[in-house]
């Protein structure tokens, strides 16, 4: 009788620390993104905004954006951008992780320093490698320059390929160092008995990398895969500040061309179905995220 007292009083205060978190996250999470659905399905502009009365008008708002070029341009750079830095960060990332698993004097201090730049608001991020790749006075041009390598200033954001791989390389750099970090965790608790086995068996330090290290860090890989991607897709305040989604449409993604609909050109329906079919797409990698843990798991 007294335990089951004490494991219902433990229960009530289980449920005390909970609640606060799920109200939080129905107000401020679960509200919104219903509100989104259901607007997207209205026809709301400026004028209709404020009515309690809006014409329902199905799919008609997703029929729209997906006849749209500017939808099908951003759609394709928000997945261009996407892989392209998922391909930098992770690579470099791993390269970093692997390095900093060797002790050395000055390992920490050097993997303090890469941190910074994650740290570091992306806002601030964006104006930095906004002034850097400036046509007039950027330090890249100024540089490049000198060495002879271009013989005239170059407009990186004014030009629509060079102003998206501008954007991947500042994301990149931001991504980096968290890249680093959760994979130096994960080549941090493969036990070192594997790998002395190994050589005792004489494998070579290839094979261990693809035999031993890649097997073992598949989970952490693919968490650091997939919660990259969903940062990276739904990128906005980098995009915003450096480009604008410009030049012509050049750099538009999903959420800066949600953005340019709902509050630039007050087409909020538009705008919620473009904002929807961004949060089915990081659903889809979620979902086969989960999947293949899974599976994994069931091995």
């Amino acid at each position: 009788m007294q335990s089951n007292k004490r494991a219902r009083k433990e229960l009530l205060i289980g449920y005390c620390f909970i609640i606060p978190a799920v109200v939080y996250m129905l107000l401020f999470i679960g509200y919104p993104i219903i509100y989104n659905w259901i607007i997207s399905f209205q026809d709301v502009t400026a004028k209709t905004l404020g009515s309690s009365v809006r014409d329902i008008i199905g799919f008609n708002n997703y029929r729209a954006i997906f006849t749209n070029v500017t939808f099908r341009r951003a759609l394709l750079n928000t997945f261009i951008y996407t892989v392209g830095c998922l391909v930098i960060q992770f690579s470099l990332g791993f390269l970093f992780a692997m390095f900093f698993t060797k002790k050395f004097k000055l390992s920490k201090p050097i993997r303090g320093f890469i941190i910074i730049s994650w740290m570091l608001p992306v806002t601030v991020t964006a104006l930095i490698f906004r002034f850097m790749f400036a046509e007039g006075n950027g330090i890249v041009n100024a540089i490049l320059l000198n060495l002879g390598l271009i013989s005239e200033p170059v407009g990186w954001l004014l030009q629509g390929g060079t102003a998206m791989l501008v954007l991947i390389i500042a994301n990149s750099w931001v991504g980096i160092p968290f890249n680093m970090l959760l994979l130096t965790t994960g080549l941090n608790h493969i036990p070192e008995d594997i790998y002395e086995a190994a050589s005792i068996d004489g494998a070579t330090g290839i094979q261990k990398f693809f035999k031993i290290t890649i097997p073992l860090l598949k989970p952490t890989i693919m968490s650091v895969l997939v919660l990259g991607f969903v940062l990276t897709f739904k990128v906005f305040d980098l995009v915003y500040v450096m480009t604008g989604g410009g030049p012509v449409d050049a750099t538009e993604v999903l959420s800066t061309y949600s953005y340019k609909l709902s509050f630039q050109l007050f087409r909020f329906g538009e705008g919620a179905a473009v904002a929807n079919v961004l949060f089915v797409c990081l659903f889809l990698v979620a979902l086969v995220y989960l999947k293949t843990i899974s599976k994994d798991e069931v091995i």
